[in-house]
């Protein structure tokens, strides 16, 4: 079984529209955040550097969002990110919001590697890779998924 990733957020007011529920492109900045909070303390490559020095990019290419039920201030969810899949330039991830055993919302996403000076997808760095394989997806685990 792949390892996954897992933080509590609680909803903010600044996450919230009028009517006290988030506001759901505020869902995109939050599983944002937990990508970055996976790569530095999930896999130890350093997220800033990552962008600023080495010139590296992850942009969001392929989205799919289902919003479930609404989240409210000053409830705490559970963000769950579990790698699907892993090619040469890109990495395919899903992010479950939930709280109480709720799943609230679910974003699938495909996130390229990207060179920050040419604008082009680049293979995954070596470092990278390796540290993303104890999330990766098992063969045994891919196989059940299909069926």
């Amino acid at each position: 079984m792949s390892a996954q990733f897992e933080r509590p957020l609680r909803i903010r007011f600044s996450h919230c529209d009028p009517a006290g529920i988030v506001f759901f492109p505020q869902y995109l900045v939050m599983t944002n955040a937990l990508v970055e909070d996976w790569f530095n303390e999930g896999m130890r490559i350093d997220y800033a550097q990552m962008i600023s020095r080495r010139r590296i990019g992850l942009p969001i290419v392929k989205l799919d969002c289902e919003f479930s039920r609404p989240s409210q201030m000053g409830e705490t969810i559970m963000l769950t990110l579990n790698v699907v899949a892993v090619g040469r330039r890109s990495l395919s991830i899903e992010i479950v919001g939930h709280h109480d055993g709720e799943t609230r919302f679910r974003a699938k996403q495909v996130l390229v590697t990207t060179s920050l000076e040419s604008g082009q997808s680049i293979p995954i760095p070596a470092d990278i890779a390796s540290a993303l394989a104890p999330f990766a997806p098992q063969p045994d685990s891919i196989e059940a998924h299909r069926s």
